[in-house]
């Protein structure tokens, strides 16, 4: 499929961009995307320009940005929207079967929208009915009609994407981005994960990584980086994917269809190399490849519906650390600048983070190995949202 994101004003070798093209490449023609600010808001809407397109049939991704703190929230308003829109448009349906047949009624009402071929026969039912619609002049029915009419396009799968940066998803809108993980509605979230405040100056974040220099972090972090998919897992019905296109393009495709796949809340979370970083961008997916070997970043896929079919939920895309960290940090400014200030504490806390590094790795084969999954495969079962409750 033709991406349906191009020309973005980002960075020259930004490590975002590909995750958001990919988006747009896999399910443009259908999303509704809520931007929190950041780099990801500046480069996406810089308006009187976007680098947002439209594909042969006029179809493309629906966009909007909103603040820090709430585009968790807002794009779940977008969700519960889109829901509301959908469920008015079949009991509208319903009213008019007399007058559309059974056999349309029932095709629209249960169509099978899991893959691009089932929703492009239901956008083709959608053209037939409001071409029957259209057609019709029947005072009985009119109201209905004319509701129905600017209600149709809803009865086609529509996919919320929520994107931004670490800033917004580990720290200022963490709160928000948890809500709408335990509110169990099916939004997928994209965090391009750079560990650092890029697009406000480098500030330090609870994503910045142990050793790592940056604004209010002057003498490298001292804490170790948060672990949000872990947190995200927790739930238990939550689909949590860490990703990195420079180490493993095939995972990452699986995990973005698998997330968009999943009837729940979805968290992919991208390493995205920024040049905050202080590396040369034309090596920017070598770089994330060194991270992954290094067992600075770890990749892997939690799908609880994997639960469903008697397998382990959590599954390591990655292997253990295989090359030393310092062949990772020092080929970046932000580590190396410690270095070269106070090597006695650059060594120190790079050997802090690699003990990190092998007891989270350690912790997550564990995870992997437990048999019903994390623990939680209760948790899995009760936090699914009953679609008959939902209003």
């Amino acid at each position: 499929m033709i991406p349906l994101f191009e020309f973005s004003g980002a960075c020259a070798g930004c490590g975002e961009t590909p995750y958001i093209k990919l988006v747009t490449q896999l399910f443009g023609d259908r999303s509704v995307i809520a931007n929190a600010t950041g780099c990801s808001s500046i480069y996406g809407g810089n308006l009187p320009t976007t680098p947002y397109t439209l594909n042969a049939d006029g179809r493309g991704p629906a966009w909007s940005n909103s603040l820090f703190e709430d585009n968790a929230e807002f794009g779940l308003g977008m969700r519960l929207t889109l829901d509301k829109h959908t469920e008015q448009a079949q009991d509208f349906v319903r009213q008019l079967q007399p007058v559309l047949g059974d056999e349309l009624v029932q095709a629209l009402l249960n169509a099978d929208q899991k893959t691009d071929a089932g929703i492009n026969e239901q956008r083709a039912r959608v053209a037939q009915l409001k071409a029957k619609l259209t057609d019709l002049d029947l005072p009985e029915y009119n109201a209905a009609i004319a509701n129905l009419l600017s209600l149709a396009d809803a009865l086609v799968k529509k996919d919320v994407w929520i994107i931004g940066g670490d800033g917004w998803a580990y720290d200022i809108g963490f709160g928000g981005l948890d809500h709408v993980l335990a509110s169990g509605r099916n939004v997928n979230i994209l965090v391009l994960d750079t560990e650092v405040y890029s697009n406000t100056g480098g500030q330090s974040s609870k994503a910045t990584p142990l050793g790592a220099v940056a604004k209010f972090a002057a003498n490298g972090k001292a804490t170790a980086k948060k672990d949000l998919g872990l947190l995200a897992m927790a739930y238990g019905n939550v689909y949590v994917a860490r990703v990195a296109m420079g180490a493993d393009d095939q995972q990452t495709l699986k995990a973005f269809l698998e997330a968009e796949a999943y009837e729940g809340p979805s968290l992919i979370i991208a390493y995205s190399h920024c040049i905050a970083h202080g590396i040369d961008m034309r090596k920017g997916l070598q770089q994330q490849k060194l991270g992954v070997q290094s067992g600075h970043w770890m990749l892997y896929r939690y799908n609880p519906d994997l639960l469903d079919e008697g397998k382990h939920p959590l599954v390591m895309d990655s292997k253990a650390p295989s090359i030393p960290l310092e062949q990772y940090v020092y080929n970046e400014t932000r580590y190396r600048m410690l270095q070269q200030s106070d090597e006695h504490r650059s060594e120190m806390l790079i050997a802090e983070a690699k003990k990190h590094n092998q007891a989270a790795w350690q912790h997550y084969q564990e995870l992997a190995s437990e048999p019903h999954g994390l623990g939680i495969q209760d948790a899995s079962v009760a936090n699914k949202p009953n679609k008959q409750s939902e209003g």
